[in-house]
């Protein structure tokens, strides 16, 4: 079924801290792929959490991958989406499957885990879904972390998350010039707060792209 947009009904809840540490699967729908869900050791207190959407053809772990060395240094648990489909359901139709998956997900961790702020991304075709999820949903995330997206397709403009959006100069896959370099201007112009991170590089996410933006965004002012 379809959805005219992505509103996600999950908010965080007065969680007690539990569950053991480590990377864990979490069962998808009947032959679909795992979700993965990875715990910081010595969670005591409220967390950021990170929704991470994967690119073309990739999947949950890897996306997860790039964000997990920072998971223990900060204290952030990573939930990493599998597409219920060979891709994300808005390039498919319109807002359906992946959207309600999401939506359960979140409701798993809101109730298992105590959570003070969440932020979306994902990598190439996992970020222009962050960055479409993300703006519909303003007021649960407060921040889209975008590793070179191609478009956005928003159903809705709903608050106004922060956003981090990097880009490689030497992207053959998405290329900046058409991806990027437009993006920005065109959230700039609707009212965003837009850290663009421009790097000299293929279609990729380097180490030192992921730091800076986790530490942007932990850096920043909560709602």
């Amino acid at each position: 079924m379809k959805r005219t947009r992505p509103q996600l009904t999950a908010r965080p809840d007065a969680a007690v801290p539990g569950g053991e540490p480590g990377r864990h699967l979490l069962p998808g729908p009947a032959g679909h792929r795992d979700a993965v869900l990875v715990v910081p050791p010595g969670l005591t207190r409220p967390a950021a959490l990170a929704v991470l959407m994967h690119g073309a053809g990739g999947n949950p772990q890897h996306v997860v991958s790039l964000l997990e060395p920072f998971a223990e240094s900060h204290s952030v648990l990573l939930l990493g989406l599998a597409s219920v489909g060979s891709t994300w359901d808005v390039l498919t139709g319109g807002f359906g499957p992946d959207v309600e998956r999401l939506d359960a997900l979140l409701h798993d961790v809101f109730a298992r885990y105590p959570v003070d702020r969440v932020a979306v991304g994902g990598f190439s075709d996992g970020a222009s879904y962050a960055l479409s999820v993300g703006i519909g949903n303003g007021d649960l995330f407060d921040a889209v972390l975008a590793y070179s997206p191609g478009f956005m397709a928003p159903a809705v403009q709903q608050g106004t998350p922060r956003v981090y959006i990097s880009h490689g100069t030497a992207d053959r896959v998405l290329p900046v010039d058409r991806c990027s370099r437009r993006l920005v201007p065109t959230l700039e112009r609707a009212g965003y707060d837009v850290t663009y991170d421009e790097f000299a590089g293929p279609h990729t996410v380097p180490p030192d792209v992921v730091e800076r933006s986790v530490t942007w965004w932990l850096g920043g002012a909560r709602d």
